[in-house]
C-alpha cells in the first residue's frame, strides 16, 4: 500500500511538468483527446493480462461501467471548454471544490458517516490546493500578483465539473465494491468502454492532423504514467476509498513543486509553505498520524 500510494504521489504531481516539457514555442503540439484514447488502451492492455478465465458474468455486471466510463469522458471534456471562460490559474484555484463535491457525495451514497473532525480535514486540503494555486510557486521573472478571470458561463461549468468529478469517481468506487468480481476484469469493462467513449468523442471533434502527431518520448512517458495511475487508484477505490484518493491528489503537489522548482527554476513562496502545513494537518485530522 505504502508503495502503491507514493507511486501514485509522484505520477500525480509530476504531471503538469510532463506537460510543460512536451511543449513546442509555448503550446501543447498533440491532441489532447488522443493521449486520453491512448492512456485508457493502455489501461486496457493492462487488465487484459489479469486472471479473465473462469469467471462467469453478464451483462448485468457489465452495463454499470458504460455509465462510469461515460462520467470521466465527460469530464475530461469540461476540463477543456472550460478553458474558454476563465484563465488556468483560475481554473486551478476552483477546481479544488471537487474535494469537497467528492467527500459530499461519498457520504450520501455510500452512507460513510465522517466525524466533524475528517470534514475539517479536508477542508484543509482545499484551502492547501487554494493556497497552493494562489502563488505557491513563482518565476523570478514575471509579477508576483495573481489576478483571477471567470465568466459567468465558466462558474457554472466548474460547478458542474466538481459535481460529475465527485459523482463519476463515487459511483465507480460504488460499482467496484459491490460487485463480487476480480479488479482485473471490473476494470477490463470499465476501460473498454472508456476506450470506445474517447475513440468516439475523438472523430467527433474532427481533430486536425494525424492520431499521433506531435507525439515525443514524453507524451509516451506520460501515457504509461496516467495509465498506471489509474490501475493504482481502482485498486485504492476498490480496498479503501476515495477520500486516500484525495489526499493523494493533495500530496502530489509537494512532487510538483520539487520538479518545478528543479527543472525550471520556479521559487517556492509562502503560500507553499501553507499548503504544506494545512496538508500535514488534515492527515493528523483524518488519519491520526503524528
Amino acid at each position: 500500500w505504502g508503495l502503491m500510494l507514493v507511486l501514485s504521489v509522484a505520477i500525480y504531481g509530476s504531471h503538469a511538468p510532463l506537460l510543460t516539457l512536451c511543449k513546442v514555442d509555448g503550446m501543447i503540439p498533440f491532441s489532447s483527446t488522443s493521449v486520453v484514447v491512448l492512456v485508457e488502451l493502455t489501461k486496457l492492455m493492462f487488465s487484459l493480462l489479469g486472471e479473465l478465465l473462469g469467471v462467469a458474468v453478464s451483462w448485468r455486471h457489465v452495463a454499470p461501467f458504460a455509465l462510469s466510463a461515460l462520467l470521466y469522458a465527460a469530464n475530461n471534456n469540461l476540463v477543456v471548454h472550460m478553458q474558454l471562460f476563465m484563465d488556468p490559474s483560475t481554473y486551478q484555484v476552483l477546481s479544488n471544490l471537487k474535494i469537497v463535491s467528492t467527500a459530499l457525495l461519498y457520504s450520501l451514497f455510500l452512507r460513510q458517516r465522517l466525524s466533524m473532525r475528517k470534514w475539517l480535514a479536508l477542508f484543509l486540503l482545499v484551502a492547501a490546493g487554494v493556497s497552493y494555486s494562489c502563488g505557491g510557486l513563482q518565476d523570478p521573472g514575471s509579477p508576483s500578483k495573481m489576478q483571477l478571470h471567470v465568466t459567468l458561463v465558466g462558474l457554472l461549468l466548474i460547478s458542474v465539473y466538481c459535481l460529475i468529478s465527485g459523482l463519476s469517481a463515487v459511483y465507480t468506487e460504488a460499482i467496484l465494491k459491490t460487485q463480487a468480481l476480480p479488479l482485473s476484469l471490473q476494470n477490463l469493462f470499465l476501460y473498454f468502454f472508456g476506450v470506445l467513449l474517447n475513440l468516439i468523442g475523438y472523430f467527433w471533434s474532427s481533430a486536425e492532423g494525424g492520431f499521433l502527431e506531435g507525439f515525443s518520448s514524453w507524451v509516451l512517458v506520460i501515457v504509461v504514467s496516467q495509465a498506471l495511475n489509474g490501475l493504482i487508484m481502482s485498486v485504492v477505490m476498490k480496498h479503501s476509498s476515495n477520500i486516500t484518493r484525495l489526499f493523494v491528489i493533495s500530496c502530489s503537489i509537494l512532487v510538483n513543486a520539487l520538479l518545478s522548482v528543479t527543472l525550471f527554476n520556479l521559487q517556492l513562496t509562502l503560500l507553499f509553505f501553507v499548503a504544506v502545513s494545512c496538508i500535514g494537518l488534515a492527515v493528523h485530522l483524518y488519519y491520526g498520524v503524528t
